[in-house]
């Protein structure tokens, strides 16, 4: 399990990459990308000069590559026997869940690297240049958009990371389709943990659903969500501050919280549904623990009380996102 610090190489490539810009400019490009990304602007429009990427490698980066990585991680515990080989970065960026990819299945032989963006492509090729791994060091970029220049061959593992919400919705279903048929197991799609971000997710399972994928996380069940408005299905993951972003948005506090959204499917593969997935942080409560559970027959609330201890140790531990069987 990743303590979701970035690997020591991708660092040193951001430090490397940053290291010409001032600190006041990345300040200024900070606040201008959280104003930007708040009014819904794409990256194509938030992201365009060398001061721009800086701020991204410093301020998101790390945000994306930890909410990237505990979606992984928890389609690795929902299906231990995957080990994919090939991985589709779609809407890269830099190379985000690239390099989370690398940190959560070590077998991966092979990896392809798609965005349209130039500015971002550029990070991308320099970050993977600090890589010891000969699949991303050696890693096809494509330019290109989803889904007019998706690579013809499948891939064991398709990630849209932080990319749905750049495509214009009217987009989406040709995206989609194109996505699931170039995925030979799996095809994983993150989101920011907002109410708008959980609608691209319901939306894109719904569809998925459609097209005869199964859900592998984070549902224990491939039925309609039982969430309703103003809930939002969205978990969270805290991830170390380095001292640059502490620097780039005048903050002392050493770690941050990026809450998130996912959706992985699989082909139709013999697993069996876990019982239910934690949606929130348990809470202690004098009689135990209550956990606020998605379930196979829907939404439950549980206490879990400490006079039974073997059932309350068991749960003890258990964290929001995970499951609980």
């Amino acid at each position: 399990m990743s303590d979701f610090a970035l690997p020591d190489a991708l660092q040193r490539g951001i430090e490397e990459s940053i290291s010409e810009i001032s600190d006041r400019d990345i300040a200024a490009r900070t606040a201008a990308l959280s104003g930007l990304y708040r009014a819904r602007a794409s990256s194509r429009i938030a992201v365009t000069t060398e001061a721009d990427v800086a701020a991204y490698l410093v301020t998101r980066l790390p945000a994306t590559y930890a909410s990237t990585l505990a979606a992984m991680e928890a389609v690795k515990a929902r299906m231990p026997d995957f080990a994919p080989r090939s991985v589709l970065d779609a809407g890269c960026g830099p190379g985000t869940a690239s390099w989370a990819a690398l940190e959560c299945w070590d077998g991966i032989k092979q990896m392809t690297l798609l965005d349209e963006n130039d500015a971002m492509l550029g990070a991308a090729r320099k970050l993977l240049t600090f890589s010891g791994a000969e699949a991303l060091r050696g890693a096809p970029i494509i330019k290109g958009g989803v889904p007019d220049h998706l690579p013809a061959q499948p891939h064991d593992l398709v990630v849209l990371a932080y990319a749905l919400a750049e495509l214009p919705e009217a987009r989406w279903a040709g995206a989609l389709s194109a996505l699931w048929r170039g995925a030979a197991s799996v095809l994983l799609i993150v989101e920011p943990g907002t109410p708008e971000g959980y609608r691209r997710i319901l939306a894109a399972r719904g569809f998925l659903l459609g097209l005869g994928a199964r859900v592998a996380a984070p549902c224990p069940h491939d039925a309609a969500c039982p969430l309703t408005a103003p809930d939002w299905c969205h978990f969270a993951q805290r991830l170390p501050r380095s001292r640059d972003h502490m620097r780039a948005k005048g903050g002392a506090v050493p770690f941050e919280d990026e809450k998130f959204s996912y959706l992985a499917v699989m082909r139709d593969l013999p697993l069996p549904l876990p019982s239910a997935r934690i949606l929130d942080r348990p809470k202690a409560e004098k009689a135990g623990l209550r956990f606020k559970l998605c379930t196979t027959d829907g939404l439950e609330d549980v206490l879990v009380p400490k006079r039974d201890k073997p059932a309350y140790r068991a749960v003890s531990r258990k964290k929001w996102g995970e499951t609980l069987d």
